[in-house]
């Protein structure tokens, strides 16, 4: 039992300082596999406007929107990941990004 404790202490170790980073492609990811569901819902709710203000409210979301959404977001996400105990840490990170690479490919084929 102690060389799994051991063991996963170590990749928590190791995934640490790469904390930041991790939440930040852990958002992008997300923003990556679903935008086009909410790209399709601002697209239904500005339909009725003129074609400038329509370009205008697409360049602005996808410029900015997504861009403060992912900066502002990425700490709140690397707080929760601090929330889970370092002996999980590690481990859960890895079946995130293994979870999100199952819902990407799935996306890829609905």
């Amino acid at each position: 039992m102690d060389v799994l404790t051991n063991f996963l202490l170590q990749v928590t170790h190791w995934i640490h300082p790469y904390s930041s980073e991790i939440s930040l492609t852990i958002l992008a990811t997300v923003l990556v596999v679903y935008g086009d569901v909410l790209n399709k819902k601002i697209k239904r709710m500005i339909r009725p406007y003129h074609f400038i203000i329509r370009t205008g409210v697409f360049i602005f979301i996808c410029a900015f929107g997504y861009g403060l959404l992912i900066v502002y977001s990425a700490p709140l996400v690397k707080q929760l990941l601090h929330t889970i105990p370092s002996l999980y840490r590690g481990i859960t990170i890895i079946f995130v990004f293994l979870l999100l690479g199952y819902l990407a490919e799935r996306r890829r084929y609905i």
